[in-house]
């Protein structure tokens, strides 16, 4: 019987922690195992005491790949986290070796993937997610340790063609750049009508357009030109900005001074916080008569395309792999990263039209979704990844 093959896949977070890194890496390993994979995931808590370590197993569907993940506690120094997770690798490959290694993210998983890959002398990958090389590149980034990085990688993803664009510039002679696309549960993430029920517990209030975003609104994610542009449309029409999700800890400062400049707009701010249900992150996008990601910089967020294939109107900004989602005036809006002031306008203008264009775009968002980002859409780029590392181990 032929062995299945062993990956190791680093990660920064992993579900149940939050944000945009843990969603994806999850969804990832759960690919990578229904391609019949032995997953073996590696990632960072603080909910642990620093240096301890956790391994549990994940359930699976029958017939996958087996999904271990280890998790070990953050020290307050990065750089005692740093070695004490390669000892750690190190000793656990000497036990039970594995095939490759995954980086998830550039930024320290993938550099950490790269480092472990070539001291034990196995190929590794690393995928560019979202806005990380934009981090490293400027400063205070670390522009060297991101282009031995991807010099050093047996082979890269991307997210969208435009990350590829910014890999292929910073490291012209890599070889296998690929582009593997986020995905979405077209089952789960569908067109239905909106539950009054939750506009009830929400005390969203007749009348009120709800304008939605969805994840961890943040500086990166617009929320300057969010807050102003609701300010702006409360002026013209009743409207609630429905946040699905939190808001960074280091921008609440920013939510403090929009209470003390209009506090009747900040009343009709809506915060969910963390919903780790993912139905009922679809049940809050079926409220929103418009959805906003006026992204400064951006990957291809997974909170865009769920917003898409529940067929909302999307009005979003130009940046990173957005383009590559929307088609302007067909299957959504896009506004330049440059014009973010007219944000406000914008949304007035889209408010107003027809029940018949709205469903036509819907519609089409849907369709450009299933066509470019299904579960198998991934699965085929993923398997060409796989199919690359495995090529480079022997």
């Amino acid at each position: 019987m032929i062995s299945r093959r062993r990956l190791l896949f680093i990660t920064e977070r992993f579900a149940p922690d939050l944000g945009g890194v843990a969603r994806s890496a999850s969804r990832t390993v759960a690919a990578l195992a229904r391609l019949g994979i032995d997953v073996e995931v590696f990632s960072w808590s603080r909910s642990l005491p620093a240096g301890d370590r956790d391994i549990r197993q994940l359930p699976l569907d029958t017939g996958s790949g087996c999904v271990t993940l280890h998790r070990m506690g953050l020290f307050a120094n990065l750089d005692y986290s740093l070695q004490h997770t390669m000892t750690f690798l190190e000793s656990f490959h000497r036990v039970a070796p594995v095939d490759g290694v995954w980086g998830h993210y550039l930024s320290t998983a993938g550099f950490l993937a790269v480092l472990f890959a070539n001291t034990v002398g196995i190929p590794a990958t690393v995928s560019a997610r979202g806005n990380d090389i934009d981090l490293l590149t400027f400063p205070p980034g670390d522009f060297a340790r991101l282009t031995w990085t991807l010099e050093r990688a047996h082979s890269i993803t991307a997210v969208s063609a435009d990350l590829e664009r910014k890999i292929r510039v910073l490291a012209p002679s890599v070889q296998r750049l690929q582009v593997v696309p986020n995905s979405v549960d077209l089952d789960l993430f569908r067109s239905a009508t909106a539950d009054d029920s939750i506009k009830s517990a929400l005390g969203i209030l007749p009348g009120e357009a709800v304008l939605g975003f969805s994840g961890e609104l943040r500086h990166k994610k617009g929320i300057t030109p969010m807050l102003a542009a609701f300010r702006e449309v409360r002026r013209v029409r009743p409207a609630c900005l429905l946040v699905i999700g939190e808001v960074r800890v280091r921008d609440q400062t920013l939510l403090t001074s929009f209470a003390a400049e209009d506090p009747d707009a900040h009343t009709r701010l809506i915060v969910t916080g963390h919903l780790d249900d993912q139905h009922e992150i679809v049940r809050h996008l079926r409220l929103c008569d418009l959805f906003l990601q006026p992204s400064y910089w951006d990957g291809l967020p997974n909170s865009l395309l769920e917003a898409m294939a529940c067929e909302r109107v999307v009005l979003a900004s130009d940046a990173g792999g957005i383009p590559e989602a929307i088609e302007h005036g067909r299957s959504g809006f896009l506004l330049s990263r440059m014009e973010l002031q007219r944000l406000g306008e914008a949304i007035l203008e889209l408010l107003t039209i027809s029940g018949r264009q709205r469903d036509q775009i819907g519609a089409a968002a849907r369709r450009r979704v299933e066509d470019n980002f299904s579960a198998a859409c991934e699965a085929k780029a993923l398997k060409g990844a796989l199919d690359d590392l495995w090529s480079l181990g022997g």
